[in-house]
């Protein structure tokens, strides 16, 4: 194992031999190309002029009247494709293209992150395919179309529990027999090193961005910043911007439907020992837990490395949002502000609204990762809006 990407004491490399070699060349890869001034240029001319960069903080007067606090939203939801995830592929897909990589692949939840990676696939002219568990397919059947529209092959997976860890495992192993012309652009802030720093560094710039736009906006920066949590990138990436401010950290995990079926390993796990789980050592889920969540892009049973050491170190909180609260949060952030939220977000939506009832903060900002088309169905079946 390397010992390089440690995050108090998680993270790591833990892989298999044949692996070590190939993750270090991207490590080097990552070190020595994205720093340079033709990185840069390029990525942030394609953030700006092919994904919409800089996305908006807005202000959300009638929640913040209900909620008792000042809420403000960082809208991810506004980037090209309806999420934050472009950053990362373009980030991933540049870097890749750089180092001769001749294909992408990559694992998909919600569809979000393979949405965006065929994308990128398709802009770089790089042949693209896409593991999703079956369950998955089936209940983000909108993403699935625009993959394959976007010319991306779509891997239906289907052991397990046919979800977003049985797709990271596929993708894996695709990886590991395709090493040399094949670059896995990975997600969330999860998986062996380097993976949990490259994703960082590339959804940084929602932080960067939302803590200039606050100040400006607010006239000071926030109590404290709230996100989602599955792997967990949406919130790193703006996390990390503060990381050296007086600003408190919350992250809403996917409370699921109770302490038998969720996936929120660091708010309702009941086990303290870290354990090694697809290349990383993290935090996850107990073993008579089954893995679940309303949002298919949460729908992971463990968390990036990161996040568990600032758990450790006190810096972040992580709540579990329970289904039923997250679709509330979905139906009144439709109705009170005119933006329907992804499943995801709408968890910290929810969370943000326990921290205001409890008066923990007078001002929350809140990372509106993703917006709500690829949820339509699964709202129409938990709704009645007549």
């Amino acid at each position: 194992m390397s010992e390089s990407g440690q995050f108090e004491g998680f993270g790591g490399r833990h892989v298999p031999e044949p692996l070590e070699e190939p993750l270090e060349q991207l490590a080097t890869a990552f070190e020595e190309i994205v720093p340079t001034e033709r990185f840069q240029r390029r990525f942030h001319h394609l953030l700006g002029h092919y994904g919409g960069r800089p996305t908006p903080v807005y202000h959300a007067e009638t929640l913040s009247e209900r909620y008792g606090a000042e809420i403000y939203f960082k809208h991810e939801d506004l980037l090209h494709g309806g999420a934050h995830k472009l950053n990362n592929t373009l980030g991933q897909g540049l870097l890749a293209e750089e180092a001769g990589k001749e294909r992408l692949i990559a694992e998909t939840g919600a569809g979000q992150h393979g949405t965006a990676t065929a994308m990128v696939g398709a802009m770089l002219d790089l042949p693209t395919k896409i593991y999703m568990g079956e369950k998955d397919i089936e209940r983000q059947e909108m993403n699935v179309f625009r993959m394959r529209l976007l010319g991306a092959e779509v891997e239906p997976v289907t052991r397990g529990d046919e979800g977003l860890a049985e797709a990271v495992d596929a993708a894996l192993e695709d990886f590991a027999a395709n090493m040399d012309d094949t670059h896995y652009l990975v997600g969330s802030a999860v998986g062996p090193d380097p993976f949990p720093r490259m994703v960082r560094e590339f959804q940084s710039v929602i932080g960067r961005e939302a803590r200039e736009q606050i100040r400006e906006l607010h006239g000071e920066l926030p109590d404290a910043c709230v996100a989602c949590v599955g792997g967990g990138s949406n919130a790193i990436g703006l996390f990390h911007a503060f990381k050296n401010d007086d600003v408190m950290f919350y992250g809403a995990e996917p409370g699921g439907r109770g302490d038998a079926e969720h996936s929120a390993p660091l708010s309702k796990s009941e086990t303290d020992d870290p354990q090694v789980f697809q290349g990383m050592k993290t935090r996850i889920i107990d073993d008579d837990t089954d893995n679940h969540s309303v949002s298919a892009g949460l729908d992971y049973p463990a968390v990036g490395p990161e996040h568990a050491a600032l758990q450790e170190l006190g810096r972040a909180e992580y709540h579990g949002i329970g289904d039923e609260e997250a679709l509330a949060a979905f139906k009144e952030l439709s109705r009170a502000e005119g933006i329907i939220p992804a499943l995801e977000p709408a968890h910290a939506v929810a969370l943000a609204k326990k921290l205001a009832a409890e008066d923990r903060h007078d001002t929350l900002l809140v990372n509106l990762c993703g917006r709500g088309d690829k949820d339509m169905q699964t709202a129409a079946r938990k709704f009645d809006l007549d």
